[in-house]
């Protein structure tokens, strides 16, 4: 009975130091325009608002499409799952660039749910769970061209409000990438797949083709990631909202936490976030570190929203490269800075960009556009993420982050001829070569149409195409060819890469040649392009094999225990086996656990190639998860 007391006591104790320090609500934010004006910024930077209420209400995400628009898509439904078809997208245009918008248009409003927006292909992709539309816009004029077609169904809402599939960006392999919250788990497929045929996604990151509609798992883990992007190198990174906060996306990785994803229960361990840091104090509650000063002097708290690596041309060049991500209940943009190591990166905490006098501040979404500025989308409000819960529809406003006074940009990428989009892969700002990348691979997608792959003589028909393709791409082909040979900055290389690979004018052979390549990032870009569409020989089971023996860059083996995972299970050993054997991989934080996630379908698959691959190993943990997996394996079995 006394310790009872005890423990009641303690509850009350702990629940009132909570209540005594938490973050005060305040019933009023301030005006829009007073919000910006009072933002804290780095000496040289201005803020200006882009859009506010009642213009927009709980802005939940954006795009940039390729007039420099943005594609906003409201949450006017968020936190009720059930309330109907009231969500929608709005267009916002800044037409005379003063930095404000004052043209507005409403693109569709008979949304459920919506939490991501992304344009391209001649319409805007659409995540408005449980289903993921396209909205037909041939000509972008802002009125669609007919009703809203579902390509996936079954995302999860079931457990929260939060947790949810978000967010999209268009990754440099032509493939549009989301996020994924664990909670609300879900079971894509395309309308009318039985549930047995269905793959349960648990979270993490995931990925959809725009030309093929395939969708597929491509990292699991985090708890609620919100927001991806990618550095100068292709590298993918996500930010979680809650701690850990960071995390350098591998294909095929698996991440921490590891709870409640029954479907990789044999990963056994995860890896781990590539931060330095918390921006949390680790007080005995998340509630009661809220709006604390031991939590402002790390970073604000533990909620994280919108990733952004800054590759644009606007800010200084030292901030060029480094990751930025909204901070919920610090009411800031954090900062962190990048480094190599190994092969993937470490992130340390830089000082903050943004600091929002407004107590209602929270940000969701970050993305720079053609003049370099960066805008940031702000829900608005007091009801999220252990605040108060008392959510506010009202609200909602869009700022924009400019270092001086950008020169305004009028144009649009769809327009411009081939040669000038292979042209805008030397562009400083990273803004102009993905759209014009994206645009690139649409207008391959219009020779397909012309040269059907369906024909009775397909390899007849296939060199017609060719043909047909090489003469509508031939002046962008030479530029991009000759910058992927001969230019110095690697990243322009690879840039060049990218864009012959999604408009098909790289063939398997001139990756396969890349696999010699002189530079590690562009060997590893081969590897994951050619995995991307094949599923590889015998022969090229051991082309990679043998590359795996004599590769000196961990960043490469990387991208080779990535590799393996998409080889069948039953030709998978050899490669694994020398995998397996680098003992200098040991103390790696990525790859001993990618070479486990690869190996793990052999160990459980095969007893003979199990013993194989424990005989080849050097490196203890792994020896150890195969041993592990052998003894599962054998008692349920009962062998």
């Amino acid at each position: 009975m006394l310790i009872r007391c005890f423990i009641v006591l303690l509850f009350c104790a702990t629940a009132h130091a909570a209540k005594k320090r938490a973050q005060p609500v305040v019933e009023k934010p301030l005006a829009p325009e007073e919000a910006a004006r009072t933002m804290q910024v780095p000496e040289g930077f201005n803020v200006t608002l882009f859009a506010g209420e009642p213009t927009i209400t709980q802005p939940i995400g954006f795009c940039i499409d390729d007039r420099g628009r943005l594609w906003v898509a409201e949450a006017k439904n968020y936190p009720d799952k059930k309330a109907g078809k009231n969500d929608r997208i709005i267009i916002l245009e800044d037409t005379d660039g003063d930095g404000r918008h004052d043209e507005r248009i409403v693109f569709y409003d008979k949304l459920e749910y919506v939490s991501g927006i992304e344009v391209g292909f001649g319409g805007a992709w659409v995540m408005s769970i449980p289903n993921f539309y396209f909205i037909p816009d041939e000509d972008y004029d802002g009125v669609p061209d007919g009703e809203p077609k579902v390509l996936l169904d079954g995302f999860g809402t079931h457990a929260n409000a939060h947790n949810i599939a978000n967010g999209f960006a268009w990754g440099p392999d032509g493939w549009l990438y989301g996020t994924h919250g664990v909670t609300n788990w879900s079971l894509p497929g395309k309308p009318g797949t039985p549930k047995e045929e269905r793959r349960r996604l648990e979270g993490g990151v995931w990925r959809y083709h725009p030309v093929r509609h395939e969708w597929e798992s491509f990292a699991v883990g985090t708890t609620n990631p919100w927001g991806i992007d990618w550095n100068d190198y292709g590298h993918a990174f996500i930010c979680n909202c809650v701690n850990p906060h960071l995390f350098h996306v591998i294909q095929g990785a698996f991440y921490a936490p590891g709870r409640n994803r029954p479907t990789s229960r044999y990963a056994y361990e995860r890896i781990e976030t590539i931060a330095d840091h918390l921006h949390f104090s680790n007080t005995k509650t998340i509630r009661a570190g809220i709006g604390t000063p031991e939590e402002d002097l790390v970073g604000g708290g533990h909620a994280h929203c919108g990733t952004m690596v800054y590759l644009g041309d606007n800010w200084p060049d030292e901030y060029r490269g480094d990751v930025f991500m909204n901070n919920i209940h610090g009411r800031r943009i954090n900062h962190d800075r990048l480094t190599r190591r190994d092969s993937g990166y470490a992130a340390s905490h830089a000082p903050d960009v943004v600091r929002s006098a407004d107590p209602w501040f929270v940000g969701v979404t970050l993305a720079y556009g053609p003049d370099g500025g960066v805008f940031v989308s702000d829900f608005s409000d007091t009801g999220e993420c252990h605040h108060t819960r008392n959510t506010r529809k009202h609200t909602g406003r869009i700022f924009k982050i400019t270092y001086g006074k950008p020169e305004p940009w009028k144009g649009d990428i769809g327009k411009l001829k081939n040669i000038e989009l292979a042209k805008l892969q030397m562009h400083d700002n990273d803004w102009f070569v993905r759209h014009a990348r994206r645009v690139l691979h649409e207008r391959l997608d219009y020779s397909h149409k012309i040269w059907s792959p369906f024909s009775p003589d397909l390899e007849k028909n296939h060199a017609a195409w060719r043909g047909h393709r090489a003469n509508w791409f031939h002046e962008a082909d030479a530029a991009l060819k000759i910058q992927l040979s001969g230019h110095e900055s690697v990243p322009k290389r690879l840039r060049a890469l990218w864009a012959l690979y999604v408009s098909e004018g790289i063939e398997a052979a001139d990756l396969i040649d890349l696999l010699r390549d002189s530079d590690e990032y562009v060997r590893s870009w081969a590897v994951q392009l050619l995995m991307n569409d094949i599923r590889l020989t015998e022969a090229g089971v051991a082309m990679l094999t043998e590359m795996a023996r004599d590769e000196e860059s961990p960043l490469v083996r990387l991208y080779l225990a990535s590799a393996a995972q998409r080889v069948p299970v039953t030709m998978r050993a050899p490669l694994l086996k020398v995998l397996l054997a680098r003992v200098e991989d040991a103390k790696d934080p990525n790859l001993p656990l990618m070479y486990w996630y690869a190996a793990e379908p052999v160990v459980a698959a095969d007893s003979k190639q199990a013993v194989q691959l424990l005989v080849a190993c050097k490196i203890p943990k792994l020896r150890q998860f195969i041993t592990r997996r052998m003894a599962v394996k054998q008692l349920s079995s009962g062998e």
